[in-house]
């Protein structure tokens, strides 16, 4: 199984593809959302881990723009945000990037 890591922070990079690598993953790792969808266009991964914050191209475009391109491969994101906010709006434009609908609503 091949694996892309898409993540600035070196440290944390290297701690994600070592994981994975422990579980035979090949893995790649892209430190900023351009190299990342490079990555992309040249290899096959059976899984994306990606960040949100990340330099050239944030998180969420660089899902959009794999959805756009009609890339399904399934996608673990990463944030240090940490309000309940941004995790909802992230979830909510995810899903409805991959699916072309918009998340039901609840009501409490």
């Amino acid at each position: 199984m091949r694996a892309l890591v898409i993540e600035d922070e070196r440290r944390l990079a290297r701690y994600l593809k070592k994981g994975l690598e422990e579980h035979n993953f090949a893995v790649d790792v892209a430190a900023d959302g351009e190299q990342g969808l490079c990555c992309v266009s040249e290899n096959a991964y059976d899984v994306i881990v990606l960040d949100l914050l990340l330099p050239k191209k944030d998180g969420l475009t660089v899902l959009h723009e794999l959805r756009a391109g009609g890339d399904q491969t399934p996608v673990l994101i990463l944030t240090a945000r940490d309000a309940l906010a941004d995790k909802v709006a992230g979830a909510s434009r995810a899903v409805r990037i991959s699916t072309g609908s918009t998340p039901a609503r609840t009501t409490t």
